[in-house]
């Protein structure tokens, strides 16, 4: 059961589409299987994904909204060219589209900017505010306290005050405001009738309590209102939450064969990465209205690896590693008018703005593991074994990093140290494991199962599902020895997954839940040897 007897490209339709839809960004897979192939050898492919991601509004979020389907449709082509310089040195260029990202979210939710968004939480500007009414009645309950008894007392936080205290402080700061100063000689009597007025009004100190409390609220949201719309930053942004990423791979590889059996290879990697990011609606807080624009730049990593064949009975494995590459690129980033907000948390807007810097990103190292073999005449089984380094990824734009360590110090973020636009808290393996089997002289089939285990969960809202499994088809077509067409369809049954912004990552807060979804794959390679 010689490889020729079951017809070399049989081997290459068997995966057609390894990668398609995989966790966090990864796409292509990134198979040197074509470098593998006897003799002098060019392909092309194809690849399509059509995906159904969609979920509601959960967590945080204060409505429960249906989140209509936000992943986009996208391909990517590959090709490979590999010469058999000698018996025993080999040369290949192989192409592909090793990482990406494509979401777009519609309709009515928290991330579709609406008139009715805040720059904060309303959580959080109620809570500016309280603190605010709180602070005035501790420092007015002094003010009081001194002018009626003509000494300085000591200061006292507002927990320490009494109901009455409250009551009195706010009373003093009705008649202030109506123009009766506290060195009027009527200011007591006035405030003392008053107060208990008041107290008989209301069925209580309690009561009266929360009168002067809600009566401070509503001013003071009346204030915090006018203080945004002075800043800007109730000018929020406009539009939906969009993500794509693009990165190309060209691998040079060289290979030594010694034997057979054997074969050595290595070389260098260039890639290139590019992407568009726009945060928008309530769920984003602080950063609806953010863009950010990264230039496509291009750096060089390394791979290498090594195979074993034994061609009488279709047995080959290979074991790659490729290296991780890091990219400094200059990325625009602009913000809506709410980032003058962060004046209200004690920040400076132009500390943000006016300090330009680099971003770096670093997309990560993996190994692939690949084996196949003959078990039968004309039919081989397959496997593939991919690991990817996704917990060390992370991308962090210079300015955005800069105003997440300006609110991160706030306790409903409660991340001193800033945050990532996007990372991943779990490593990525995945699995896929077939047979491919020689109909005729001129058709060869195959069906393969995979599994991949996501990147963790929760995850970005930018990318809300956690693994898959899939079912594959694949149908090959060789109208002479030299030449095939392969095509492909999977089925992807893709993981549930609770969605989190960037600055809760880490925790178990979230603001969506994806459940029952899908996606649908489509591959298709033309090959020569020559």
């Amino acid at each position: 059961m010689k490889l020729k007897t079951l017809s070399t490209a049989i081997l290459l339709a068997t995966v057609p589409m390894t990668g398609v839809f995989a966790a966090a960004m990864d796409r292509s897979g990134q198979s040197i299987s074509a470098f593998l192939q006897p003799g002098n050898y060019f392909e092309a492919g194809i690849s399509v994904l059509d995906p159904t991601v969609s979920g509601k509004e959960a967590g945080e979020t204060t409505s429960r909204n249906t989140i209509s389907d936000m992943a986009d449709d996208y391909y990517f082509p590959s090709a490979a060219l590999k010469f058999q310089v000698t018996n025993k040195f080999s040369f290949g260029l192989l192409y592909d589209q090793p990482f990406g990202a494509a979401a777009e979210y519609s309709g009515d939710n928290a991330f579709v900017s609406k008139l009715t968004d805040t720059v904060l939480p309303q959580s959080t500007l109620n809570g500016l505010v309280t603190s605010q009414v709180q602070s005035a009645l501790a420092t007015g309950s002094k003010q009081i306290s001194d002018a009626l008894s003509g000494s300085n007392t000591p200061l006292q936080s507002y927990d320490q005050l009494t109901d009455v205290q409250i009551v009195t402080a706010g009373v003093a700061s009705q008649l202030i405001e109506a123009g009766l100063a506290p060195t009027n000689p009527a200011f007591a009597a006035t405030l003392n009738a008053q107060v208990t007025g008041l107290i008989t009004q209301a069925g209580g100190v309690d009561q009266a309590k929360q009168v002067i409390l809600d009566g401070a609220q509503q001013k003071g949201n009346a204030a915090l209102a006018t203080q945004l719309a002075a800043l800007g930053a109730d000018q929020l942004g406009v539009g939906n939450t969009k993500v794509t990423v693009d990165t190309q791979n060209l691998t040079f590889l060289f290979g030594y064969q010694p034997t057979e059996n054997w074969n050595i290879y290595a070389g260098p990697v260039y890639q290139t990465v590019k992407g568009n990011v726009s945060l928008r609606g309530q769920a984003y807080s602080i950063y609806n209205g953010y863009d950010a624009q990264i230039k496509e730049t291009g750096d060089v990593g390394w791979l290498a690896g090594l195979a074993y064949q034994i061609p009488d009975i279709a047995l080959k494995a290979s074991l790659t590693y490729r290296s991780e590459i890091d990219h400094s690129t200059d990325v625009t980033e602009t913000f809506s008018g709410g980032l003058n907000a962060i004046a209200l948390l004690g920040g400076n807007p132009a500390d943000i703005t006016s300090s330009p810097g680099k971003t770096t990103i670093t997309t990560p190292q993996s190994v692939n593991l690949d084996f196949q073999t003959g078990i039968m005449a004309n039919t081989v089984a397959f496997a593939n074994v991919r690991w990817v380094e996704w917990s060390k990824f992370g991308i962090r734009p210079y300015q955005f990093g800069k105003l997440s360590e300006e609110i991160g110090g706030l306790q409903s973020v409660n991340r001193p140290n800033g945050f990532d636009l996007v990372s991943y808290s779990d490593d990525q393996i995945s699995a896929t494991v077939g047979v491919g089997r020689k109909l005729s002289e001129q058709w060869a089939g195959n069906v393969s199962v995979g599994w991949d285990s996501g990147a963790g969960n929760p995850v970005s809202t930018l990318g809300p599902t956690e693994g898959y499994w899939n079912l594959g088809l694949g149908l090959q077509f060789s109208p002479t020895p030299a030449t095939f067409i392969a095509g492909g369809v999977k089925y992807f049954w893709l993981g549930d997954a609770k969605s989190q912004t960037a600055a809760q990552y880490g925790e178990n807060r979230i603001v969506g839940e994806f459940e029952e979804n899908d996606a649908w794959g489509y591959g298709l390679k033309m090959g020569y040897r020559f």
